[in-house]
């Protein structure tokens, strides 16, 4: 992982120190690193955490990435995704096969998940700021485990908050269909 912006200054290091890097934090690939012959084969992906203000417009509504970028810290950006899509298809389906959406439509979807959205992007920044961050910096002091991720190794019901919440995240949604409510 590189540090936003750092980069160029990587690249200035050389692809000889690039390589050591690697190597040095990753173990079991300095045996291959020498297989990295030019810049061409490194590719950076920039990450971004953000949302838009508005998601909609008539005729459209952006979810998932496109209504909120999330970091792949977590793996969650999929799972935000999907219970957006099941958010929109309970809020919409009855205007919709009516044909009476409207703008307030869309915007109740909007509001329905920009509580976890926020919610979300806000632990990923954490982890990111706390964590991630602290292993790039070499001037922190050495990391120790975050306290609430000690007390999870010490008792057993607080493993599951942070598999909860990355698993299901933090509004769950379910599929609510005619035929499930009639059931």
């Amino acid at each position: 992982m590189i540090p936003k912006g750092g980069f160029e200054e990587t690249r200035r290091a050389g692809l000889a120190a690039f390589r050591n890097e690697v190597a040095r934090l990753v173990p079991m690939f300095a045996d291959r690193v020498d297989e990295l012959a030019d810049w061409e084969q490194i590719k950076l992906l920039t990450v971004a955490v953000n949302r838009l203000d508005q998601w909609h417009r008539p005729g459209l509504l952006c979810i998932g990435d496109a209504a909120h970028a999330m970091s792949p810290i977590g793996g969650v950006g999929i799972n935000l995704a999907v219970q957006d899509a099941v958010a929109a298809a309970n809020i919409l389906w009855q205007p919709l096969a009516t044909a009476t959406l409207q703008r307030d439509d869309l915007a109740r979807v909007q509001e329905r998940r920009m509580f976890p959205t926020r919610v979300t992007q806000r632990m990923q920044l954490i982890i990111q700021n706390n964590v991630i961050g602290r292993l790039l910096s070499e001037t922190e002091p050495p990391l120790q485990a975050p306290l609430l991720l000690r007390l999870t190794s010490q008792w057993a019901l607080l493993r599951r908050l942070p598999a909860r919440l990355v698993g299901l995240g933090v509004r769950p949604e379910h599929v609510h269909t005619p035929e499930r409510a009639a059931a």
